[in-house]
């Protein structure tokens, strides 16, 4: 019986050794630490005391009194037995007992880059570490306690082949279609007689009226055409060519001189139309003016394919081709897509976005993209066959070099440089360095590439104090 008090007195000293460590190394106010309960046998055959409190989803969060989460529920009480670091840490203290195993030398408790070949005290009265062999061995691995990696979360996923989806994203307007834009001029002075009821915005039809115009030049030629088109020399195929080339040459309406040659009447007005199916942009045409030649009457655009011209930043084009698939978005339409083509790489970049411009080909029947709106080009650039992958956050990238850490079980970490390829959804793809099913670290890499710099530094002093 005294000997099981002795023993439970020596734990609970050693759990508020231990309280102290977590009061320092997880940010606890002194003014939070409780003494620890005093173990009983009761108390050490239902678990022992409890040492602290953790966050119950097995997050890196603390607490050395009772606490709830932000959503109401209880931390997870550990005791003194639950916690293996805490066994581990008395193993260390303690001097060894298996033949087997030898020390090869001590280390500072504290973390400190100084070792001892003797047992030896620091400035506290705390004992220095044993370092056996086979705990810094020399493949390059880390070795970590189940208790650290409990209270840091590391964990691991096996690398997996994955269809990557490689989303690249950029703003863009639309525009109209160069080639599907016409203008209405008068090759010879002409007067406007009269204008349809059509103004700036109308959509008309290919061949719907838009005004009549009197022009003296075509006046001329088409009497000039109907007398040689009714003498009798007319039977031959190539009398009457000129002038009716001279018609063609003022642009005059296949419609009216079909009614030139039916009727053999000139006409005073001619009725000019839309040369195709669009909107008007623009409406210069006023009853009664006098209209130069080349001057611009009416300006009609054909919208039912319209351009979208995007930015695409300088690092994504090399994975751009003319031809890709692309779904545009448009604020002013929610939850609906558009798709198009890539038509044009334009080959040049602006010096100060580092953007090149990429014009896609976007049909648009119902009309709804409008000249000038904004939209939003999502392209995807993946291969459809499927790569080895791991998440993101595994990979520890330098700069010029990109590492791992491969899980090689219990609590040994092996740090491993990969080569890495194209990113997407979360993961990266690996093309050397990893096999499929290898385990690699994806949460609290930072912690073991932190201990890995430690026992670094700590077998650089090791060694340097061998004689």
């Amino acid at each position: 019986m005294k000997a099981v008090i002795a023993g439970a007195a020596a734990a609970a000293i050693f759990a508020a050794a231990v309280g102290g460590y977590v009061v320092a190394h997880h940010g606890l106010r002194l003014a939070d630490v409780r003494p620890v309960e005093a173990i009983t046998p009761a108390a050490a055959q239902s678990g022992g005391a409890v040492i602290y409190y953790q966050d119950p989803d097995d997050r890196p969060s603390y607490s050395l009194t009772p606490k709830k989460t932000s959503d109401g529920r209880d931390y997870r009480a550990v005791r003194a037995n639950a916690d293996v670091g805490f066994e581990q840490q008395a193993t260390a203290n303690a001097a060894p007992t298996s033949a087997d195993r030898k020390i090869k030398f001590y280390r500072n408790p504290m973390g400190l880059p100084d070792t001892s070949p003797v047992p030896k005290k620091d400035s506290m009265g705390m004992d220095y570490i044993p370092v056996f062999e086979g705990d810094d061995s020399d493949d390059g691995s880390v070795k970590i306690s189940a208790g650290k990696i409990q209270r840091t979360g590391v964990r691991s996923e096996p690398a997996a082949k994955r269809v990557l989806s490689t989303m690249i994203r950029a703003p863009g307007t639309i525009a109209l279609d160069e080639r599907r834009i016409s203008v209405i001029t008068m090759r010879s002075e002409s007067f406007v007689l009269e204008v349809a009821n059509v103004t700036v915005g109308t959509h008309v039809t290919k061949g719907e009226p838009l005004m009549e115009i009197y022009s003296p030049a075509i006046s001329s030629a088409s009497a000039e055409y109907i007398s040689t088109i009714a003498s009798p020399s007319a039977a031959n195929p190539s009398y009457g060519r000129g002038s009716r080339q001279r018609l063609l040459n003022l642009d005059v309406p296949d419609a009216v001189m079909a009614a030139m040659e039916k009727n053999h009447e000139v006409p005073l007005g001619i009725e000019w139309s839309s040369p195709r199916d669009g909107v008007v942009l623009e409406r210069n045409a006023v009853e009664g003016m006098r209209a130069q030649p080349g001057e611009a009457l009416f300006r009609i655009a054909d919208h039912s394919v319209v351009w979208a011209l995007v930015d695409v930043a300088e690092r994504d084009l090399g994975a751009l081709a003319e031809g890709q698939e692309v779904t545009m978005r448009a604020s002013s339409f929610p939850g609906r897509t558009f798709s198009g083509k890539i038509s044009v790489i334009y080959p040049e970049i602006n010096k100060d976005t580092r953007t090149a411009r990429v014009r896609i080909d976007l049909p648009n029947p119902d009309y709804a993209l409008l000249h000038g709106m904004y939209v939003d080009a999502e392209i995807n650039t993946g291969r459809p066959d499927a790569v080895l992958t791991i998440p993101d956050s595994a990979v520890m990238d330098t700069g010029s070099r990109q590492a791992v850490f491969v899980d090689k079980g219990a609590g040994r970490y092996e740090p491993r440089e990969v080569k890495i390829g194209n990113r997407g959804g979360g993961y990266v793809e690996v093309r050397q360095g990893l096999a499929e099913g290898e385990p690699v670290v994806i949460a609290a890499n930072f912690l073991i590439d932190a201990e890995s710099n430690l026992n670094a530094a700590l077998k650089g002093f090791a060694d340097g104090a061998k004689p």
